[in-house]
């Protein structure tokens, strides 16, 4: 069993990969054989990939606050007059997807929360796309984000009423960005390191979805999140480090998260929610409660 980051790249050379200390953790933990493991993940996959394909032909939330926007991402990369790279955009489009399906009351998989959902499976799916990954390196790709995703639960939170949205966006993003570097051949090591740079990047964010529901900003943060893996992770491949250790980061965060006033904390009481905007909506939305 590992507690920290330290620990999870000292396992991960003992078995061969972050993946693999995941999967022999999980079998010490749950004493399920590693096949019924294996299926159970490749089920919160084959929800994931779903998810995608019906939020990128369009939906639309209960409230009618958000939808359609994941369509329109992909409209733009087919007309291929975009400032980014399209792999980058392609996350960013499918991360819009599959929040826009949670918003819409869809079924998603919690990466690590339902709110920044997007996040892992867009970056997932989009470096599939990319480079062809198997379902192998697919499932392999969540293992290794599950295994710092619970180090960060652990010693921080994932929570964003507990930590804000660096806890769940920051949280996610460090998952991804770990996991893009290790399928794509990085090193332990260079996996830790994209987890403290995407930490680093997202220390302090707020959570102030307006209205209370996980529609604005949530589904955009998802999309910047997926970004944000990718950008930490070629750092990390091209050998940048963080002088601040991976676990003093995480650490970090948690002292931040405490310190963060509870109106940025998911109460739907300050930063956008508390914009001239942001409480008409939930004026129309929940007009009982005023």
């Amino acid at each position: 069993m590992f507690q920290t980051i330290e620990e999870l790249v000292a396992l991960a050379h003992e078995h061969g990969s972050i993946h693999e200390a995941m999967i022999v953790t999980e079998i010490e933990n749950s004493q399920l054989s590693r096949e019924l493991i294996w299926e159970h993940m490749g089920k919160n996959l084959d929800v994931m990939m779903a998810s995608i394909e019906k939020g990128v032909k369009g939906v639309t939330s209960v409230t009618g606050l958000t939808g359609g926007d994941a369509p329109r991402m992909k409209a733009y990369i087919e007309e291929g007059n975009f400032l980014s790279g399209k792999t980058i955009l392609t996350a960013a489009q499918n991360a819009i997807a599959v929040n826009e399906v949670n918003a819409e009351m869809g079924v998603i998989c919690a990466t690590p929360t339902a709110g920044s959902a997007g996040v892992a499976a867009g970056v997932l799916s989009a470096l599939t796309e990319e480079r062809g990954l198997t379902r192998e390196q697919q499932i392999n790709f969540l293992f290794t984000a599950g295994a710092v995703g619970l180090v960060i639960a652990n010693n921080a939170s994932i929570s964003g009423a507990a930590g804000g949205c660096q806890a769940e966006i920051g949280s996610a993003s460090a998952m991804a960005s770990a996991a893009l570097v290790e399928v794509c051949g990085g090193t332990p090591e260079q996996s830790a390191e994209a987890v403290a740079i995407t930490i680093k990047n997202m220390l302090g964010l707020i959570c102030d979805p307006v209205a209370g529901l996980v529609e604005v900003p949530c589904v955009k943060r998802n999309a910047l999140g997926a970004s944000q893996a990718y950008i930490s992770a070629d750092m990390a491949l091209a050998g940048i480090t963080s002088i601040i250790p991976p676990d003093e980061v995480i650490e970090a965060m948690h002292q931040v998260g405490m310190q963060m006033p509870s109106i940025f904390k998911e109460t739907g009481e300050g930063g956008l929610a508390a914009t001239k905007t942001g409480k008409a909506i939930k004026n129309r939305i929940f007009p009982k409660e005023n």
